[in-house]
């Protein structure tokens, strides 16, 4: 692939990319104040989050056969989780619990702090 290629690849990607995320803005603009998208705009970013969470941590099996019993990288993302989980209960700040705990998890994993 020359360099004019993916550069026109990219252009395209990028285009793409933003299309998909500003259409429901336009193609909703008029109907900002429906029930429906009041409803959906309060209730769907926490039901995603909480999809997120589950997806994460849905390898981790803490007590099979009455042992810890959590993956090579299950530790790390279970205190990882609590950190984050402490943090947002102490501040009420997503960003900075997201941040602190990807950061901590990643301190973590890179560290080599896991159950081997």
């Amino acid at each position: 692939m020359s360099a004019i290629e993916l550069g026109i690849f990219i252009a395209v990607c990028a285009v793409a990319t933003l299309a998909t995320r500003l259409l429901p803005f336009v193609a909703l603009a008029r109907q900002a104040d429906h029930p429906l998208i009041l409803h959906l705009g309060r209730y769907l970013p926490p039901a995603i989050m909480l999809i997120l969470v589950i997806y994460a941590l849905r390898d981790i099996r803490p007590l099979i056969q009455a042992e810890l019993n959590v993956g090579p990288n299950g530790l790390p993302m279970l205190v990882a989780s609590l950190v984050v989980a402490a943090l947002h209960l102490w501040r009420r700040n997503a960003l900075l619990s997201i941040m602190v705990g990807t950061g901590a998890y990643m301190l973590m994993v890179q560290l080599g702090w896991a159950v081997a």
